[in-house]
């Protein structure tokens, strides 16, 4: 893996996302010197590129700060931690796998109907903040791309009824750890290219619902392809209007300021 790495950093595929994610690390100030940041690697295709990118532009960068990849593993059978170790270990990263008994809790506390996938996240999140801190990390970094703002923006107006998606930075809950999401500004398209290209040892998460959940997010993947056709730069146009908000246009009620004649 390394020496094909080494001959796919010259080309312009992960150039284009070497520029994309620093561009997004300026726009938001989402590394600063001195910042010891976890890195999230779930064995997705996101995951991986985002680690390899953010390495890659450590070794460039300007200010000093350090990279610990992070591996939850929710102890859902056949998941395949041993591969993503693997991966780890012979590309020189430093990281820590963390066991966790998320499954058995899952299946014990989900009511009947509701979604796996949001207490998975809730749990895995949580476990995310607890390492990131006993690793003396200031950051968390997620693998969230271009795509999974727009679809985040279009399922909260389409099914929720609000106007909001993802931050790229932002203090968790905890109060402590900063979020940070440095691939806004890279496609899942792109990823999908690199990930092949790089051979990158893709594992799956081996959820009982995985490939059939989030039926709602795949719809927003059929609508922006379909609406991609006709109009190419619309997912640019999407990401563009999250940071060129009127709030004067609005009608959340809580945004309006009492206008008052002049000179009473």
């Amino acid at each position: 893996m390394q020496n094909r790495f080494s001959e796919l950093k010259a080309g312009p595929l992960f150039r284009k996302l070497r520029h994309q994610t620093g561009r997004a690390i300026a726009d938001f100030s989402l590394i600063e010197n001195g910042d010891r940041i976890a890195v999230a690697v779930s064995g997705g295709k996101d995951s991986y590129t985002m680690l390899l990118l953010l390495e890659e532009l450590r070794s460039r960068a300007p200010v000093s700060f350090d990279l610990v990849a992070v591996n939850i593993d929710s102890g859902y059978p056949g998941y395949r931690t041993d591969v993503i170790e693997g991966f780890l270990h012979d590309n020189g990263f430093a990281y820590r796998m963390v066991p966790t008994e998320h499954y058995s809790i899952i299946k014990e506390k989900r009511r009947p109907g509701s979604s796996y996938c949001s207490i998975c996240a809730r749990l895995k999140r949580g476990s995310l903040y607890e390492t990131a801190r006993t690793l003396g990390c200031n950051k968390l970094a997620l693998g969230h791309h271009q795509d999974d703002f727009i679809e985040t923006l279009l399922l909260n107006q389409f099914f929720v009824g609000s106007l909001k998606s993802m931050a790229a930075s932002m203090l968790a809950d905890n109060g402590v750890t900063t979020v940070i999401r440095p691939l806004v500004y890279v496609s899942e398209e792109n990823i999908i290219s690199f990930s092949q290209q790089a051979e990158l040892p893709v594992v799956c998460c081996c959820c009982p619902v995985c490939g059939r959940a989030d039926l709602q997010r795949k719809r927003m993947k059929r609508l922006l392809k379909d609406l991609q056709a006709d109009i190419p730069h619309v997912k640019n146009s999407l990401l563009k209007a999250l940071s060129n908000v009127h709030p004067r246009h609005l009608l959340d009620p809580s945004l309006r300021r009492e206008e008052r004649p002049s000179g009473k």
